[in-house]
């Protein structure tokens, strides 16, 4: 068959059971669509439900308005091309939990504040630039020792190393694209192992942050650029590209590659990506690739 429905709980609860399936074969069903047998990926974790005769975007819509009280995340594809070669992979609040300008924030009393500007950028109220020139610039004559102690703040996001290692152990090429800070995007690359980052700089002046972010800054339009970029030197087309993030500045990325994720993401994101992941976690993205839970590495 030419398309395909993932159905992925969240692992730690492994909730995913028949009835949840069969009803969604029904909706799908319902609309005139033929279905495969299921094929388990991952018992009460993941599943594959093959089926012809109906648009991507036509099922993924019944299938959010039949089944809106079930467990699971749940992401329609076509077959061709699942297997992706190409990841592009926000920071903050996706590969790990945190935002570090509010980690910061709060070293000097304004974490409330700076984490409100946050949300509002994330969710696409206010312009990105401004908003990031405006919270570096309330942290200024923050000591440079700063930004190593809030580091040791960083968890990783479950499923981030597994990902990685996972579409890496496939031959995939991973980068990290952040509009974040080059000095936590080139430690979490390291650690999680991606090939490559790329963030924005933070100046420096006297050992203390001057209050000023380095232009350019990297925004939306720099996150889509990076996607071109390194899809063309890695020479992937984009089809096989899966991108992912939870934040406004993401969304063009995300609408631009093969299959883009809204990871846990804000409101306007998660209306408007192609496919989200608001109950699993990183793992999501391998499941929805047709990898196997034998097949993830750790």
């Amino acid at each position: 068959m030419n398309n395909v429905l993932t159905l992925i709980a969240d692992p730690s609860a492994a909730d995913l059971d028949d009835s949840t399936v069969a009803a969604a074969r029904s909706a799908l069903k319902d609309l005139g669509a033929e279905t495969g047998s299921p094929d388990w990926l991952a018992p009460g974790i993941a599943c594959d439900v093959p089926f012809d005769g109906l648009n991507c975007d036509q099922a993924d819509a019944a299938l959010h308005t039949a089944l809106p009280d079930r467990p699971v995340d749940m992401i329609t594809q076509p077959v061709a091309s699942r297997r992706k070669r190409l990841l592009i992979a926000d920071m903050e609040s996706t590969i790990i939990r945190q935002e570090m300008l509010d980690e910061l924030a709060e070293l000097v009393g304004l974490k409330d504040l700076i984490a409100g500007i946050t949300y509002r950028a994330m969710n696409g109220e206010i312009d990105f630039k401004d908003a990031l020139r405006e919270r570096v610039a309330l942290l200024k004559d923050l000591p440079v020792e700063s930004l190593e102690q809030v580091y040791g703040r960083v968890e990783l996001m479950p499923g981030a190393l597994e990902l990685v290692a996972t579409m890496k152990a496939s031959g995939a090429y991973c980068a990290l694209v952040s509009g974040g800070f080059k000095f936590f995007t080139e430690r979490v690359r390291a650690t999680v192992g991606f090939d490559e980052d790329q963030a924005n700089d933070l100046e420096i002046v006297g050992g203390r942050l001057s209050g000023i972010a380095v232009e350019p800054i990297l925004d939306k339009d720099a996150k889509v650029a990076a996607l071109l970029r390194v899809a063309g030197a890695n020479r992937i087309p984009l089809r096989d590209s899966i991108a992912v993030g939870d934040g406004a500045n993401d969304l063009p990325m995300l609408q631009a590659a093969g299959l883009g994720v809204a990871f846990h993401a804000k409101p306007v994101v998660a209306t408007q990506a192609r496919a989200r992941v608001e109950r699993s976690d990183l793992t999501a993205l391998l499941y929805a690739q047709g990898y196997r839970a034998a097949d993830i590495r750790r």
